[in-house]
């Protein structure tokens, strides 16, 4: 049973990494989860220097998930090679870095520095602000999304993922205007907002945070279908996933990989059981190769 995919030549053992964000760099949760047994694993993403994040709280629980507005808190650039890149390479999965900014010379910074550093493929958060612009996200103007992809692209020496934020009109124009990426990756979270009524006031002192877990998962398949159909690059489809059923929803909606994300907060193991049940599935319905499940809904 062959459960390898490929995402711009890079070959997977299976389609399961973990979401940015929900792993630390793999270290904070390699004594729960064998990191051998992923396809890959995603690193928070890094920028150019540290960067302190927001003030708290930062995250709050909500109906079918949870918001965060950790603001991207990272230790930097020097830290991930110096650090987290050694402990990965231990281990027998593949390296995904991902890599955030508030400009585009800040982007093209960590990816140049990122060129020397054994790591399979780069993802560009495109949901920072863009300091420039006012503040809008890259991943919401479709000119700066183009943009951004053509100048990481430029400089890169691995295959470059772009992660879309679904907090646009048309993900489809977004998915295009990201055309010059080896692959894609969606969906970020999305924009919400909680009161506390009690204290009468933001339940997150951002005020607005990104809404993640299995109350998006239906937005993130749809997104994930437009998109697989809409351009001719591998996706890493993410949003809500729990269960390896989550996981081969967005598979037959197109994606060739999928992202656990929130989840690895509640259950640890959840990446190992997703594996375990996709395997189930294949078994049972006598399928021996993932790839044919790959956008097998039309």
């Amino acid at each position: 049973m062959n459960l390898s995919v490929n995402i711009a030549g890079v070959e997977f053992k299976n389609p399961v990494t973990v979401a940015s964000g929900t792993f630390g760099s793999g270290a904070e949760y390699h004594e729960f989860v064998d990191l051998n047994k992923l396809g890959a694993v995603t690193t928070k993403g890094v920028a150019n220097v540290p960067w302190p994040g927001n003030p708290t709280p930062r995250i709050a629980e909500t109906y079918g998930g949870m918001m965060n507005a950790v603001g991207l808190q990272n230790p930097g650039i020097d830290v991930l090679c110096g650090r987290d890149i050694p402990f990965l390479k231990q281990f027998d999965t593949k390296i995904i870095v991902n890599v955030c900014g508030k400009s585009e010379q800040d982007y093209v910074e960590v990816v140049e520095r990122l060129g020397d550093e054994d790591v399979d493929l780069l993802e560009i958060n495109v949901s920072c602000p863009n300091v420039k612009e006012g503040g809008i996200a890259f991943g919401q103007d479709p000119k700066a999304l183009e943009q951004i992809t053509k100048a990481v692209k430029a400089k890169a020496k691995q295959p470059i993922v772009m992660k879309l934020s679904p907090n646009v009109t048309d993900i489809m124009v977004m998915a295009k205007a990201a055309g010059g990426a080896d692959a894609l990756s969606l969906i970020n979270t999305l924009t919400g907002m909680k009161i506390d009524i009690n204290r009468r006031q933001f339940a997150i002192a951002n005020k607005t945070g990104g809404l993640s877990g299995p109350a998006i998962k239906p937005v993130a398949v749809r997104m994930v279908y437009q998109v697989a159909n809409a351009v001719d690059v591998p996706i890493i489809g993410m949003g809500g996933i729990s269960t390896a059923e989550d996981a081969l929803e967005f598979i037959m909606a197109g994606a060739t990989a999928v992202s656990v994300g929130t989840a690895n907060f509640i259950n640890p193991a959840t990446t190992l059981e997703v594996v375990d049940g996709i395997k189930t599935y294949m078994e049972r319905h006598q399928i021996n190769d993932i790839n044919e499940l790959i956008g097998c809904v039309k």
